[in-house]
């Protein structure tokens, strides 16, 4: 009988690190969401357009925060102030290779982004790549759902009682709903943000 106690005991905890694995994965999906839709643009400036991209600092990939500056000055400009002169020039170069949409204006002392006021056109094709990112975050969602599907199921097979399976599978379509609402209300929210003008 204590045999028997320590097996359920192996295989409930099985099954919970699977759960445990479903849910950091989903948690990961939401992560990623939220990262890629702080690079969506919204009209208004934000220092998240530019915080990503890197510089060639004395060869060296570096993160434009750790070569100048980055700040905004009011709702529509954003400016980048080079610790030494001479990055200017890189820093405009990556400025306009990173396809933002705004022209970089150099001074010969800094630099100002002005963020252009978006146009309705510009607005739906904003909302349906925030929509994309959702869709995007709810595969992946989806793919830690099927995963800890799998491995439950092969938990029964391989002796964890067929009602805890049940349950487990149950807990799991459960994680799946609410990190699934949680990805519209994240789309939602950025979708009110991009078409307020």
């Amino acid at each position: 009988m204590a045999i028997s106690n320590k097996n359920d005991t192996m295989e409930i905890e099985l099954v919970n690190k699977i759960i445990a694995d479903a849910k950091s994965h989903m948690e990961k999906a939401i992560e990623h969401l939220e990262h890629e839709l702080l690079k969506i643009r919204t009209g208004k400036a934000s220092t998240s357009l530019i915080t990503d991209l890197t510089v060639d600092y004395y060869g060296a990939p570096t993160p434009l925060p750790q070569v100048a500056n980055v700040q905004v000055s009011d709702a529509r400009t954003i400016i980048v102030q080079p610790w030494e002169r001479n990055m200017l020039g890189p820093i405009e170069r990556v400025l306009i290779n990173a396809n933002l949409g705004i022209t970089p204006a150099n001074d010969g002392e800094i630099i100002r982004l002005m963020v252009p006021p978006l146009t309705e056109e510009r607005r739906r094709e904003l909302v349906k790549k925030s929509k994309a990112a959702g869709e995007e975050s709810k595969v992946g969602v989806r793919t830690a759902r099927h995963k800890g599907l799998d491995l439950i199921k092969k938990a029964v097979k391989d002796g964890l009682p067929e009602d805890m399976g049940k349950r487990k599978e149950t807990e799991l379509q459960d994680m799946v709903n609410k990190f699934v609402e949680h990805v519209d209300k994240v789309v939602g929210v950025k979708e009110k943000e991009i078409m307020t003008v």
